[in-house]
């Protein structure tokens, strides 16, 4: 079938957080410029990880097109079933049916481009074959992208002998790395820079691939990480480089009952007064830690919106879901001392909550998504880390940018169940509140995120630069056929 328009493939991986910020940027791209148009390539997790009621609950765009490109769930779960390979595994096990669908539906002299996911890089293979240029949406922040590079050049450069020194899983240092302006403390690496392990090797094997492409889209915008974006500009170690952040998404999708709910309690509210806690797709915690939070809420006296998930089994990689009743974590009275000031829920609608006026701060995993969504509604984080590089994201905001307080920076969720519960004590939890919530407007932090708001309204404005930044990657797209 031949497309008239100049057409894009994009290819997310299966996460919902990876999918998600793939719609934002597609749309934003089509709703730009009207000559293109984007197939969405869908890779389906056995575990979903809630992506199909996500893509679900989206409005149709005449010019974005979702594609299910998916293998049989055997198949996708003896290729997961590698600690080491397991998203690798997977992603190359789809090679087939993208080169199929791509050589059956989209016309030889139209492809424009694949834009690949920050772990779909071996797609690169695919574009080859059909002499069309990769580009990457990195979906973390510029600065996780400069550290990856940083310790892949480490690591291209050490012999066999050498690479041992590389590993600092049980290190206190503090490096100097690419990105970063303040020493980096070893102990909160991201785990591939962490240690060397197959999983690591393959890692940075994939950052290295990135000087194949012809530009690399970072989920960022210049004023929120003008440094580590100079750093890397003064590096040239990358392709053209395209900060551009995304328009929140505020869907709901079939939850509208528990959103009116929430929206109709936080309208009661004083401006700025509710602290909202949410942990991301995959954040729960153990019924010891939910005390723990319980007790600093109640202690702290500030009003609160409690998104509390109950954790799937140990070692089975699951969804958390709602509690049928959440009193059975909690403690015993809880609800009613809080009642008034207080709302504990299952599932929140993040967005639309963090947009709401009545939103004062937000204790959060971290999460580089949930990060631009609390900047660009104006909102100051409590840092609580649990996975992946959210302790790097999370030493960025409180450290590099002042724009958060830390909870526990060095905090890490164990998914597997392996290493005893890691408690962060209400204490803690109650002292990062207090001054995460203290002095109103006035609050510095608070006062740093209005500011830096304002800068994520003004870059995607006529000549802003995200606004210019999309233009001359759109630009950059139609040339490759033209």
């Amino acid at each position: 079938m031949d497309t008239k328009k100049p057409e894009l493939v994009f290819i997310p991986s299966p996460g919902l957080g990876h999918v998600a910020s793939a719609v934002e940027i597609s749309k934003l791209i089509l709703d730009t410029d009207e000559r293109l148009s984007i197939s969405l390539l869908i890779m389906k997790h056995p575990a979903d990880f809630g992506v199909q009621p996500y893509l679900q609950s989206l409005s149709a765009h005449s010019r974005l097109h979702f594609v299910d490109v998916s293998i049989d769930s055997k198949t996708a779960a003896e290729l997961l079933s590698n600690k080491d390979r397991f998203l690798y595994d997977f992603v190359d096990g789809h090679k087939s049916k993208v080169r199929e669908y791509v050589r059956n539906n989209i016309a030889s002299n139209s492809c424009c481009g694949f834009v690949l996911d920050m772990f779909c890089i071996s797609m690169i293979d695919v574009a080859n074959e059909f002499g069309v240029p990769s580009y990457i949406f990195f979906t973390s922040a510029t600065a996780f992208l400069a550290l990856s590079l940083h310790f892949e050049a480490l690591r291209s450069n050490a012999n066999e002998d050498e690479i041992s020194k590389y590993d600092y899983s049980e290190s206190n240092e503090e490096l100097s790395i690419l990105g970063f302006k303040n020493l980096y403390p070893a102990k909160i690496l991201p785990r591939p820079a962490k240690s060397v392990t197959p999983s690591s090797i393959l890692y940075f094997d994939g950052i290295r691939r990135f000087k194949e492409t012809k530009g690399i889209i970072i989920n960022t915008f210049a004023e929120l990480e003008s440094f580590a974006l100079q750093s890397l500009s003064d590096a040239k170690i990358v392709p053209q480089i395209y900060p551009i952040h995304p328009v929140a998404n505020s869907e709901e999708g079939d939850k509208k009952q528990e959103t009116e709910s929430i929206i109709k309690w936080l309208d009661d509210q004083p401006k700025s007064s509710v602290l909202f806690l949410c942990f991301g797709t995959l954040g729960s915690f153990e019924p010891e830690q939910v005390r723990e939070i319980a007790i600093a809420l109640e202690r702290s006296r500030h009003r609160f919106l409690w998104s509390l998930r109950r954790p799937p089994p140990k070692g089975k990689v699951e969804m958390p879901k709602n509690y049928d009743n959440s009193e059975e974590v909690l403690p015993e009275g809880f609800l009613d001392r809080t009642n008034g000031i207080g709302k504990v829920v299952g599932w929140a609608p993040q967005v639309t909550v963090l947009s709401h006026p009545a939103v004062g701060g937000f204790v959060s995993h971290c999460g580089w998504n949930s990060v631009l969504e609390s900047v660009c509604c104006g909102v100051p984080i409590a840092a609580w880390p649990l996975y992946a590089e959210q302790q790097m994201n999370a030493f960025l905001l409180v450290k590099e940018l002042g724009l958060a307080v830390e909870i526990r920076m060095d905090y890490v969720k164990d998914f597997e169940g392996k290493i005893p519960v890691d408690i962060v004590t209400a204490e803690e939890i109650e002292g990062a509140i207090k001054k995460l919530m203290a002095d109103g407007e006035e609050n510095e932090v608070r006062k740093k995120v209005k500011e830096m708001q304002e800068k994520s309204r003004v870059a995607m404005k006529e000549g802003g630069s995200s606004y210019t930044s999309l233009r001359l990657l759109i630009e950059d797209f139609i040339s490759n056929i033209s």
